[in-house]
């Protein structure tokens, strides 16, 4: 359990687009790619909007090729949720791992990656 309320629907976060391959060359489009689960990870993690700017969240990490948003409301619309576990932090939790469930997991990230803009890169 967390000791943080859960995050209203229309609460932004953003996903640090830590892979130039996530980034989608052709449309600009954030990729599929960007929402897998990782071996070992509890959730995706993201940053919140409201206390951490795109170009704050971006400074947190040795290479970041750009930030993408999401709603929360919307991640919610696909059977996941948003779990907040630092005053700026929090984790997209319900993804199931490549491993465990590869069709689902491919399904999942790619409707993240669908509602998702990408709201900053760098020059």
């Amino acid at each position: 359990m967390t000791e943080f309320e859960s995050l209203r629907g229309d609460v932004v976060v953003y996903r640090a687009l830590l892979r130039k391959q996530w980034i989608d060359e052709d449309t600009g489009r954030v990729k599929a790619d960007a929402y897998f689960l990782r071996a070992l990870e509890p959730g995706l993690s993201v940053n919140i909007a409201s206390v951490c700017s795109p170009e704050q969240c971006a400074r947190l990490f040795r290479k970041c090729y750009g930030v993408a948003s999401l709603e929360v409301g919307r991640i919610r619309e696909i059977g996941l949720d948003v779990e907040q576990d630092s005053p700026n932090h929090a984790n997209i939790v319900g993804l199931p791992h490549r491993e465990d469930d590869l069709a689902e997991a491919e399904r999942l990230a790619g409707l993240l990656a669908k509602r998702a803009h990408i709201v900053w890169q760098p020059n």
